[in-house]
């Protein structure tokens, strides 16, 4: 096997806390260090990449639990025994929630209609016509039938050991680390005022009551942890057809919800092949539409087409953010459920369209427009084993705390994925009755040759597709090795001509891309910048891996 990225061992270029490491015998790399070290435990003691990824997973609903929870959903890539698998763990609207029903909804709270119609121009990515919280933004909780559905076809290990960490850390309690208690200390003050306290985070009551939130605090989860061991026991089934499910259930009648039996019995995850595009002799693959990354392979088709200068070099960035701005106003536009996608998801990765839309790059910032067809709160980890088998897996809530709604009881947080949805009816993506959303969590994995080199990725919700493409741009096109590609200074587009960067980038690049046109807010808080994992296979079997000091993370090395 050829030595497919070519780095240094030292990190120099961009000062960190951190090194790259390097193990043999396995790695989970996760934005928890406790989570990561639940994974490496399951490696130590016989299981695979599949088992360790899964108790990783399942830590995180307890470590990390305003970004993911049971109620969340999942996508995951798996390199198995020579050939990547894809999983699309994404839950539809329930069969009772409809266009209307959410109109009249935002119409009841005193907004307009007239309001939710989109307009065609992306002017501003995080921006929705749903309602921000409650039942009208829950789909069908994916993530225990996506952990099922791992271990079945891949797992190895007994099933309920890889509850076991988790449901340590829920009942015996787990210290606060020091990026988590600023997303809790940051959030809940959102939802700690909320009317209607039997509907909205009742198992955050304990948070509540701890003022302090402090690094190091000591939280315990009780409830939860009991959910964990009866999600264990029945193999996630009581989610779906049992006591738990009927729990959900009661819960979604007595407050007004939608989710009813037969969402839940009906609801499996999608095996689908991952869609992947050469970049610079590098196969970048992704999962397929509803999912978005189809953002990152248009982005790349982009600038696939382009030369670059340095990475410090005001035109690379400014050419970088162009390419992002058409592949987002692109996918935001067309990117859906593909069972209602009219778009063709091939055109997208052609050299036909990375050329057209290369040739609207100019010196100047512009406001793109979706091309004309007929013309032409997250978490992530990462593992890997002895076998050579690798996982690249996200999974959230998508909003911090999700929908707000919590299962009483139970520890189970609802997602509000169907925020993603569109009012608009003319949309590909607008919302109706059992059809999956626009979906932004995207895991990736990167190939050359036909053999794998590694999965990667970097959560946040919009930030996602723009964090990979600056991590790979970093990997591939200058040389950077894992830890620094990940320390790189980040930019994200936001929408219209905004960009915000952070502040530890070069003042003459910031100066530039005014110059340029380009609206550019300089950020000192770093969370909104994505938070990354990645392994890298090396030609000997060696792993070499790296997290940001951007979160939590550890790399967890055998």
């Amino acid at each position: 096997m050829s030595n497919f990225i070519s780095f240094s061992g030292a990190s120099n270029r961009y000062p960190s806390r951190r090194s790259v490491v390097y193990g043999k015998n396995g790695m989970v790399c996760t934005s928890q260090a406790l989570a990561a070290q639940a994974g490496l435990d399951i490696l130590k003691k016989g299981g695979n990449a599949i088992d360790a990824a899964i108790a990783t997973a399942v830590s995180l609903t307890v470590l990390e639990a305003p970004s993911n929870g049971i109620g969340s959903d999942l996508f995951a890539l798996v390199w198995y025994k020579g050939k990547l698998y894809g999983l699309n763990g994404s839950g539809p609207a329930p069969l009772a929630l409809t266009r209307e029903k959410v109109l009249a909804k935002l119409c009841m709270d005193g907004q307009a209609k007239d309001n939710y119609k989109d307009s065609g121009e992306i002017l501003n990515l995080s921006a929705t016509p749903f309602p921000d919280k409650g039942w009208e933004t829950v789909n069908v909780p994916a993530a225990p039938a996506s952990w099922k559905a791992l271990h079945e076809r891949f797992g190895v290990a007994e099933f309920g050991c890889l509850f076991e960490a988790a449901i340590r850390y829920a009942e015996e309690g787990f210290p606060l680390q020091p990026i988590c208690s600023r997303l809790w200390k940051k959030n809940v003050p959102m939802v700690s005022g909320l009317k209607n306290e039997k509907m909205y985070l009742p198992m955050l009551e304990t948070f509540f009551n701890n003022k302090r939130l402090e690094p190091g605090s000591l939280v315990r989860i009780p409830e939860l942890g009991k959910t964990l061991r009866r999600l264990a026991e029945s193999r996630c089934d009581s989610f779906y057809t049992g006591d738990i499910a009927r729990e959900i259930i009661r819960f979604s009648r007595e407050t007004g919800g939608y989710l009813t039996e037969e969402d839940l019995q009906n609801y499996k995850p999608e095996w689908v092949e991952p869609v992947r595009l050469n970049y610079r002799g590098y196969d970048v693959c992704e999962i397929p539409p509803n999912g978005h990354g189809l953002v990152v392979l248009m982005t790349l088709n982009i600038l696939r087409q382009l030369t670059f200068g340095e990475k410090n070099y005001p035109e690379t960035v400014h050419k970088q953010l162009e390419a992002m701005k058409i592949g987002f106003t692109d996918g935001k536009m067309y990117i859906a459920d593909p069972r209602y996608m009219k778009a063709n998801v091939k055109y997208f990765l052609s050299e036909e369209y990375g050329k057209k839309r290369a040739k609207e790059i100019g010196a100047e910032a512009r406001l793109p427009r979706p091309v004309d067809l007929n013309c032409g709160g997250t978490v992530y980890l990462c593992t890997s084993d002895s076998e050579g088998n690798m996982v690249s897996l996200i999974q959230s809530h998508f909003k911090h705390f999700g929908s707000k709604l919590s299962v009483p009881d139970t520890g189970i947080l609802l997602n509000c994925r169907a925020m993603n949805f569109s009012l608009d009816p003319e949309r590909d993506n607008c919302l109706a009755p059992g059809k999956k959303p626009y979906h932004t969590i995207i895991p990736g994995f990167l190939m050359k040759d036909g053999e794998p080199v590694g999965p990667f990725g970097v959560m946040g919700a919009f930030m996602q597709p723009q964090g990979q493409v600056q991590l790979i741009n970093n990997l591939i096109d200058f040389g950077l090795n894992p830890q620094e590609a990940l320390d790189a200074p980040r930019w994200q587009w936001t929408g219209g001509k905004t960009v915000e960067m952070e502040a530890s980038f070069d003042k003459k690049i910031v100066e530039d891309l005014k110059q340029r046109g380009h609206d550019v807010k300089v950020v000192e808080e770093f969370t909104s910048f994505g938070r990354g994992q990645i392994i890298v296979r090396q030609p000997d079997g060696v792993y070499a891996a790296a997290t940001e000091p951007r979160t939590d993370g550890v790399v967890a090395a055998w």
